[in-house]
């Protein structure tokens, strides 16, 4: 059984959500819709193998795929809105004809993008949906006409109805030329070119399939060119503007902000609270020990004072006792002050202080901890939380645990300080409000941290905790 013994974290953001990529994922940079689409314009292996690679094969089908279906929306596109808008001025029925042919385009903006993202792998994310004027029905008969998008897409069609017609012809002139001069030795290069150039058959041969090699090279990086033309004019047409995913990034900004001090507030009441929690302890400490036995260090050495001329052996037995009370004294004292921060924890660090609480446990205790320069780059803060963790833990294990060992392991990875105190002993140990497991979960939660307890019943108990190393 697992219990979480830290207060219940306030959300907090993580990764923008699908809908909300972040700027980067949805205009991310040309070089990074290269490496996807037409890594042989990056040169190296990919440049030399363009014409076997998988990336020309995406691209050639993307190519092929695009002619007929962006030159019939385009050719749509271009004979619709000047239609519309001329009958605007004529019969009055054309603001409804380009209304409709808004809302189409806007489903074509779903279907281009899926198209692109099926052929190359890489997905645009779509814009937001538009949003309603205003209420009525002449607003929602207008808005179509109002939304950017819906246009960016009317031009996307109408100058790909131009481009992708050029891509296609490009790449089937030159593959379809490569591939018969490749193939010309096998059906022959007919009488007019050797008589014309004068050269030998087999030499034309040759030169034939160099250049038909050269050629389907030069298709290869036309289609994967023309493939990452059509992906960039997507991106800046079709996909979600910059402006609004600027909004979405400055509204997790401020979503996040509004949580952190939420968090903030709610750990500066956690540590007022353990402060306060530290000062009773203290009180309590020094008026049940230090106080109460200097009190009777008092009454002794009165005694001794009265009986020093009348009584002295009474009087030397009263210094005796007065001076057990004072080594007691500064033992409970040394005690106290090793609660509030230990010297050794400032002295010789956090290895030699946990050395130090485990040498002190009645029951064998395991410490590994990374090497000094480690430790030393975690906060002081982490440190002394992570001290004062292992000695309430240790305590509760010499206490409740019956165990025959424990182990201590200290980590720093990636700015955190990693802290695991196991014992083998009965397990089913619990945090009640005011104890001192409570109290460390307000000291670590204070600090940004996480506190678990692992204590299944009869199966030992293992406290993890992770600590900032800012702190």
């Amino acid at each position: 059984m697992t219990s979480q013994l830290a207060p219940e974290p306030v959300p907090r953001p993580a990764a923008p959500p699908a809908d909300r990529p972040s700027l980067g994922q949805s205009h991310p940079l040309t070089t990074s819709d290269m490496s996807s689409v037409a890594p042989a314009f990056l040169g190296g292996r990919e440049l030399a193998l363009a014409p076997v690679s998988g990336a020309t094969g995406r691209a050639l089908a993307q190519v092929v795929v695009a002619w007929p279906w962006l030159l019939f929306f385009g050719i749509l596109a271009l004979t619709w809105v000047p239609t519309s808008a001329a009958m605007v001025l004529v019969f009055g029925i054309g603001l409804p004809m380009l209304a409709i042919g808004l809302l189409a385009a806007r489903w074509f903006v779903g279907a281009e993008l899926a198209r692109l993202g099926a052929q190359t792998g890489v997905q645009v994310p779509r814009p937001a949906d538009r949003r309603r004027g205003g209420p009525g029905w002449w607003s929602a008969f207008l808005s179509p006409l109002r939304d950017g998008r819906a246009w960016a897409a009317t031009g996307y069609a109408a100058l790909s109805s131009l481009t992708a017609p050029l891509a296609f012809a490009v790449v089937v002139a030159l593959g379809g030329a490569g591939l018969a001069a490749i193939l010309s030795p096998v059906y022959g290069t007919g009488p007019v070119l050797e008589e014309y150039l004068g050269w030998s058959r087999g030499l034309l041969w040759i030169v034939l399939v160099v250049a038909g090699l050269g050629a389907m090279w030069l298709a290869a990086l036309a289609a994967q060119g023309a493939t990452l033309l059509q992906l960039r004019m997507a991106r800046g047409m079709l996909g979600r503007p910059r402006a609004d995913l600027r909004v979405a990034v400055a509204d997790e900004a401020r979503e996040r902000a509004e949580v952190r001090a939420a968090h903030v507030e709610q750990t500066r009441t956690l540590v007022v609270g353990a402060a306060d929690d530290e000062r009773r302890r203290i009180e309590r400490d020094l008026h049940d020990g230090a106080q109460q036995r200097l009190v009777a260090l008092g009454v002794e050495l009165g005694a001794a004072k009265r009986r020093t001329a009348t009584d002295p052996e009474a009087a030397a037995e009263a210094l005796d006792r007065a001076h057990r009370e004072v080594q007691e004294t500064l033992a409970e004292l040394r005690d106290l002050v090793r609660g509030i921060h230990p010297a050794v924890l400032t002295d010789r660090g956090l290895d030699a202080a946990l050395s130090a609480l485990a040498s002190r446990s009645t029951v064998p205790v395991t410490v590994r901890t990374p090497d000094d320069d480690t430790l030393r780059a975690c906060g002081s803060s982490a440190q002394a939380a992570a001290y004062f963790v292992v000695a309430e833990a240790l305590t509760n294990v010499a206490k409740h645990a019956s165990a025959t060992s424990a182990s201590v392991d200290v980590a720093c990875a990636d700015g955190r300080l990693r802290l695991v105190v196991h014992d083998d002993g009965r397990g089913g140990a619990a945090a009640a409000p005011g104890s001192g497991l409570d109290g460390l979960r307000s000291r670590v939660a204070a600090l940004d941290g996480t506190f678990d307890l692992a204590s299944p019943v009869g199966a030992g108990t293992t406290l993890t905790v992770e600590l900032p190393c800012a702190s």
